[in-house]
């Protein structure tokens, strides 16, 4: 595999900086979304810290050392390359590193829900850079429904993985129709919006989640939900920010809006 590419964080910021016990003490708010329990590695620890203030590849570095920093490292390497490569083949190679490390903590830590999500994320953003056949060939549906399964089996109010529950679901249909996603995947509109509205109430206040849901929205019923896009889009730009990852996802929305 070629070697990982990396870009500096655009919008750095001293609010985005947990400094020794700061970050055990804000750890609930940034940890909303993934359900993370608090490491008791001071290497991991520190993994998360650099991954909070957008220093992705210092993060993931010292994260993917192993133990309890792999999913640092794995979220660090995913959420970069989603989020700051251009690069197609520099996003793949990120992207399948990212299910590898992943793969990595389940056998580490198996009653951690996050190395089963990380590969869920990891591989659901990998099959968007592959062509449909391709992505269904290489079984990606089933391996992403798996591990989101196991997430939220070891934990129900994982609102990250609602998110992209409610995204599977609506690259399903949107992929291969209302019909075949229903028969063949289990995937439907219904359950889309179902998971996106789950993790709106765990976390109403998410960028994220009201992104991805918008952008599912317009995915899945086209004009006649545009409205209700609108205005998630203008929620999430609006968003306050904790952390790295939540001010890309603010910049997110507010380039759909301009777009």
């Amino acid at each position: 595999m070629a070697a990982l590419k990396w870009q500096s964080f655009p919008f750095p910021s001293d609010e985005f900086i947990y400094a020794g016990a700061a970050l055990k003490k804000q750890w609930a708010r940034l940890h909303r979304g993934d359900c993370e329990p608090f490491p008791a590695d001071k290497q991991a620890q520190e993994a998360w810290r650099l991954y909070h203030q957008g220093a992705f590849q210092s993060a993931y570095e010292i994260g993917s050392q192993g133990g309890e920093g792999l999913t640092a490292a794995a979220k660090a390497l995913a959420i970069h390359a989603a989020a700051l490569l251009d690069d197609e083949r520099a996003k793949m190679d990120a992207f399948q590193a990212a299910m590898k490390l992943a793969e990595s903590a389940q056998v580490a830590m198996p009653d951690n829900p996050n190395g089963y999500y990380f590969y869920a994320m990891a591989a659901g953003r990998y099959g968007q850079t592959l062509s449909i056949a391709k992505a269904l060939s290489e079984g990606l549906a089933g391996k992403i429904k798996e591990a989101l399964d196991k997430t939220l089996a070891l934990a129900p109010d994982h609102a990250e993985a609602h998110i992209a529950y409610g995204s599977y679901h609506a690259e399903i249909v949107g992929k291969v129709g209302g019909m075949m996603a229903g028969l063949t995947y289990g995937a439907s509109k219904d359950k889309a919006v179902s998971h996106f509205e789950r993790a709106l109430a765990l976390m109403p206040d998410s960028a994220v989640a009201k992104i991805e849901y918008a952008n599912a929205l317009i995915s899945l019923f086209g004009n006649k939900k545009m409205d209700q896009a609108t205005q998630l889009y203008n929620e999430a730009a609006e968003a306050a920010s904790a952390d790295a990852m939540e001010r890309l996802d603010q910049q997110r929305a507010a380039d759909e809006l301009e777009d």
